[in-house]
């Protein structure tokens, strides 16, 4: 589920230079934080030392050179070892090729917590060492034996606010009640997030959604699909949607919210209530060719509050680090997902359940979807 997500995100941040909402310097500077080659004020250690390259798997970009003007270069010189960028795609397929191959050629990728722990129990992924990498700079519950979160982002309703004006959804049952709330929706069409919202709508507790019933969310979803004007796979495509007035609702990531506010004048809003959470991680290959220690140290490097603001005025990443939420002030807090009053109106995606679950859950949701 994360592909999309990172791809989408390369995106936003082109669009917010060409707006000049942000300059060139921290343009190249967001670049490089996305894929994870930030190596500022970063010690080297003799482990370390003994590593000449780190290669950062992620999901691709345009600006291989600004990633290396603003990141690698600074980590090169702050520790003898070169990042490389490489945009090929982590998928979980994709890892578990390079670790089987016996010479993986990749160090850390950008990798969905669910992923990485059904990896690292094949032995695949390295743990996480926790003596570097600092949980106590972690929101609680989002540090994983194989891949340690790096930021997070909701599937939310968006609403077309001209029209429903004083009397917005406020829910997902609102949601998916066309008769009070009229007009087409827009689902995400690779699932996640989308059996929660259905769940939700039926009536089921927020505290009681895992483990999910599959069978009662795919009738609720099935028996919606005649309202459902696109399942959008992108996140400009989920923007296209409601700007064009295609669609009433839709389900988006938390990260287009500010740009719809934008772009429509205010016409199209979100809300916060009942979104759903989802975490971004970084994990290691098994027997990585740059070594673990160095690794581990790049990823506790990437806990800094500060960095991990770049990304969310940028992109909209909620900080992975809770000390980052002081640092906001209201009106930029109001677009993180992750700020405590948004954070405490929202459920967070059970990782263990897409660990085991996900493939067969999409599988389904695919057929229902396209029949």
């Amino acid at each position: 589920m994360n592909g999309p997500f990172q791809r989408d995100c390369l995106e936003i941040l082109k669009i917010r230079a060409a707006r000049g909402q942000i300059s060139r310097r921290d343009f190249t500077t967001g670049l490089a934080l996305l894929m994870g080659t930030s190596a500022l004020g970063l010690r080297g250690t003799a482990a370390m030392a003994q590593a000449k390259e780190l290669v950062f798997v992620n999901w691709g970009g345009d600006a291989g050179t600004a990633y290396d003007e603003a990141y690698g270069k600074p980590f090169l010189a702050a520790t003898g070892i070169t990042v490389k960028q490489d945009g090929s795609g982590p998928t979980e397929g994709a890892i578990a090729a390079q670790a089987e191959s016996g010479k993986p050629t990749w160090d850390i990728v950008d990798v969905d917590p669910f992923s990485a722990e059904a990896l690292g129990k094949k032995g695949m992924m390295e743990p996480i060492d926790y003596a570097v990498v600092d949980k106590g700079k972690m929101r609680e519950g989002f540090g994983w034996d194989h891949s340690a979160s790096t930021y997070f982002y909701s599937y939310i309703i968006a609403y077309d606010a001209a029209k429903f004006k004083d009397n917005p959804p406020k829910t997902m049952a609102d949601f998916f009640d066309v008769e009070k709330f009229p007009g087409k929706r827009s689902l995400y069409k690779w699932g996640t997030g989308m059996w929660e919202a259905a769940l939700l709508a039926d009536g089921v507790a927020p505290d009681a959604l895992y483990p999910l019933d599959l069978e009662r969310a795919h009738a609720k979803l099935a028996a919606f699909k005649d309202n459902v004007v696109a399942y959008w796979g992108g996140g400009s495509e989920s923007q296209s949607i409601l700007l064009n007035g295609e669609a009433s609702m839709a389900l988006i990531w938390s990260t287009r919210a500010k740009l719809i506010e934008e772009d429509s004048g205010g016409d199209v809003s979100f809300i916060w209530d009942q979104g759903l959470i989802a975490p971004g991680a970084m994990g290691v290959l098994k027997n990585n060719p740059g070594g673990k220690d160095a690794a581990m140290q790049f990823i506790a490097s990437a806990q800094d509050p500060e960095k991990q603001l770049v990304m969310f005025r940028m992109l909209g990443q909620g900080p992975a680090n809770p000390a980052a939420d002081a640092l906001l002030p209201p009106e930029e807090a109001r677009y993180n997902p992750v700020d405590p009053a948004n954070f405490a109106v929202q459920i967070p995606l059970d990782m263990p359940w897409y660990e085991e679950n996900y493939g067969p859950a999409l599988d389904q949701f695919l057929k229902i979807i396209s029949a």
